[in-house]
């Protein structure tokens, strides 16, 4: 796994934990937080995916 790999998928777990902190909080943007988090996952999914693929 890279290192641009790597940091979208932490990336998406920093910005998922920070929109489920605010739900506690009842932050008007932490689903804006789950949400972009939950896209950064699945681009990060797609990205392994490919590489697996084209590697293959």
């Amino acid at each position: 796994m890279n290192k641009n790999l790597l940091s979208l998928f932490s990336f998406g777990l920093v910005l998922i934990t920070v929109g489920a902190i605010g739900t506690f909080f009842d932050w008007d943007q932490s689903m804006i937080f789950i949400g972009l988090g939950l896209t950064f996952e699945s681009l990060a999914l797609l990205v392994f995916a490919w590489i697996r693929l084209k590697n293959k």
